[in-house]
């Protein structure tokens, strides 16, 4: 198992870890001289790094997405934990075990997809539960089902977080079509199901969370679309009426046309079916921006352009008795001395005497 993870980080503490690099680049110093900026993570969450010298050694050796094995101190930088490198080199991808690094549900997978086909299996219209069946038992699909992030950041993103989240709207919509009783559940029910189906192929997640060409180029929607259409090709009766209402209820789920749906929702099961997938994908925001945020200090997140605000820490606020002390910087460690032409192995020898 891996240590330390991001989480277990402290600051004024040394640091012998391997990182998965989320984002790299070379910036200047006010005097024009370069250094790195990192965000190093794992499945507990992500950190600043910054690497002030040596720095013509280390940056071609590697790239975001790959994995480093770092050496470093944990610092305070405007209320936040940073890691100054004094050291750094690549790892290869079958040095480490991935759970180590991605984040995921705390639910199993497999537990999740077996109450997805126990829903499925519930609704009442056969058309629609033909429909739905085709897509679970088609076995590429269903792979990805289990696996797929709701998104790349904003809300459910971790292996699982589609799965997940569309779980918890099938719960909602349960619940809401019980109070509502002109909401035909089945729809409802199907448009919970494939809304987001695109989003198995619009992000790539088998390193870290981006997206992927037809992602960038299409979005999941037309994605989405594509895919109910091929599978009701291979079902010649369903009803052309139902089958543009499933297809409006994917097309208008964002629900407003600045996000980027194409159409506003028109009749109640499609409406009713933004509202939810709003509601659980802003909660779940809500609580991942409190729970990941980095300030050390006081009972406000930084600014969530997803959310456009910034978020009380309700725990540290109802009970500031809890509240850590005021984080001190740790005074600058002293620069590494630059290597010689024989860095790498160098560098491999000095952090395995740090293990």
């Amino acid at each position: 198992m891996k240590a330390p993870y991001v989480a277990d980080l402290a600051a004024s503490q040394p640091v012998t870890a391997t990182f998965l690099v989320l984002a790299k680049e070379v910036r200047q110093k006010k005097s024009g001289e370069p250094y790195l900026s990192l965000t190093l993570g794992d499945r507990t969450g992500d950190i600043d790094a910054k690497m002030w010298d040596n720095i013509a050694d280390v940056v071609e050796t590697f790239g975001r997405d790959d994995f480093v094995r770092v050496k470093g101190l944990v610092q305070v930088y405007q209320n936040k934990p940073q890691i100054t490198l004094h050291k750094l080199l690549r790892v290869d991808e079958r040095e480490v075990d991935f759970t180590d690094f991605f984040p995921a549900s705390k639910r199993d997978r497999e537990e999740m997809f077996a109450e997805l086909e126990g829903i499925v299996a519930k609704v009442g219209n056969p058309h629609l539960k033909a429909l739905l069946e085709s897509f679970l038992a088609d076995p590429d699909i269903a792979r990805r089902y289990r696996t797929a992030p709701a998104a790349k950041m904003i809300h459910h993103a971790y292996l699982g977080g589609l799965i997940e989240h569309v779980l918890s709207l099938a719960a909602l919509a349960r619940t809401m079509a019980a109070h509502y009783p002109h909401i035909d559940l089945d729809l409802l029910m199907t448009g919970v199901i494939l809304h987001d189906i695109g989003k198995i192929s619009e992000l790539s997640y088998e390193r870290g969370f981006t997206y992927s060409d037809d992602g960038q180029l299409l979005g999941h929607i037309v994605i989405g679309l594509r895919m109910l259409d091929e599978k009701i090709r291979a079902a010649p009766d369903f009803p052309p009426r139902l089958r543009t209402l499933v297809e409006h209820m994917i097309l208008s789920h964002h629900g407003e046309l600045e996000f980027g749906s194409p159409k506003l929702p028109l009749f109640a099961e499609a409406l009713l079916l933004h509202h939810l997938d709003n509601l659980d994908s802003k909660l779940e925001c809500m609580r991942s921006t409190a729970e990941k945020d980095h300030n050390l200090n006081g009972n406000w997140t930084s600014y969530s352009s997803a959310l456009d605000r910034i978020v009380l820490k309700k725990g540290r606020f109802l009970n500031p008795a809890a509240e850590p002390p005021p984080a001190r910087p740790a005074p600058a460690a002293a620069p590494a001395p630059r290597s010689g032409s024989l860095f790498g192995e160098k560098l491999n020898q000095a952090l395995k005497k740090e293990t």
